[in-house]
């Protein structure tokens, strides 16, 4: 590895964040014109996964609220917080539809100084959902000014053949998202061949639990093809022990490096935060993720 891509300890990562998580406990949720919140560091797009504060409520507007305290600008939101809020804002008087509830939550979202890069409709193409039911979630990806959908990684090439025409027609990007079933050759095959708008959304934590290896070297053979990264710092898995998931710069997975790769590479896909180690006693989800704010700013810097 490059000397470039140092290291960075658990003290910078708690106690260079002490100033912004301060700030995060102040009751904010709009901010004047001039302070939107920004997490693009460097050229490198910092963002999270709404999923990182389910220990806490959850609607769309409650999500904004800790999106814009933790200081980020850009999200993967999850499905049934955006499917929820154009519910219920789409009118009871026949005019109009969900879309344009897809498209209220958007503005809410833009309005605030965040962007929604991705919606994470998990399901879509599962089982025999019809072609009329992917249109849908094609559509409200769209409405909510997103480039893609992310959903898990097939068990084959099934899905992948039924979603890669819709997603070429809408121009939408499907992200497949990994867990630790992941190899250094899962993209190798004809998985992606089925349209140019299948991707990869690749957890770097999942990775290199699951295979023990770096993760760089699969981040510049797929670098085409990515649509984002998740950041999470993991353990490698060692024999039949667990491979657990820790504060950023306490594991193996290298986070700082990786983030420093893709600057140095001029790399744009969004790198979005995932909140999956123990929140510590006394904390919550929107400090714990203003402190992995922090460390991705610092590592960046």
């Amino acid at each position: 590895m490059n000397k470039q891509y140092t290291n960075m300890s658990r003290r910078t990562f708690i106690g260079g964040a002490a100033a912004l998580a301060t700030a995060a406990m102040l009751p904010r949720y709009s901010r004047a014109a001039d302070a939107k919140p920004n997490s693009n560091f460097n050229g490198v797009q910092i963002g999270v996964i709404t999923y990182s504060y389910r220990s806490m409520p959850s609607s769309a507007e409650d999500l904004l609220k800790y999106i814009v305290q933790c200081g980020i600008n850009s999200v993967e939101l999850m499905g049934d917080a955006a499917e929820g809020f154009a519910k219920a804002h789409t009118p009871a008087t026949g005019i109009g539809g969900p879309m344009d509830g897809y498209e209220a939550l958007r503005k809410l979202y833009n309005d605030a100084g965040v962007n929604i890069h991705i919606v994470k409709f998990g399901n879509i193409g599962d089982g025999d959902m019809s072609e009329e039911q992917m249109e849908y979630y094609f559509q409200a990806t769209k409405a909510c000014g997103a480039k893609g959908i992310t959903r898990e990684l097939p068990e084959d090439n099934a899905l992948a053949k039924k979603l890669g025409p819709l997603a070429d027609k809408h121009e939408i990007y499907i992200g497949f998202h990994n867990h630790t079933q992941i190899t250094p050759t899962t993209y190798d095959g004809d998985l992606l061949s089925y349209g140019k708008y299948l991707g990869i959304n690749l957890d770097i934590g999942h990775y290199v639990a699951g295979t023990g290896e770096p993760v760089i070297p699969m981040i510049e053979k797929n670098k085409d093809r990515i649509l984002s990264l998740h950041l999470k710092d993991r353990k490698k898995k060692k024999l039949l022990s667990s491979a657990p998931n820790m504060p950023f710069g306490e594991g193996d997975t290298q986070v700082a490096e990786v983030l420093q790769f893709l600057k140095a590479n001029k790399m744009t896909f969004p790198c979005d935060i995932e909140l999956e180690y123990d929140i510590p006693e006394g904390s919550d989800a929107v400090k714990e993720v203003t402190r992995c704010v922090q460390f991705c700013k610092e590592a960046l810097a």
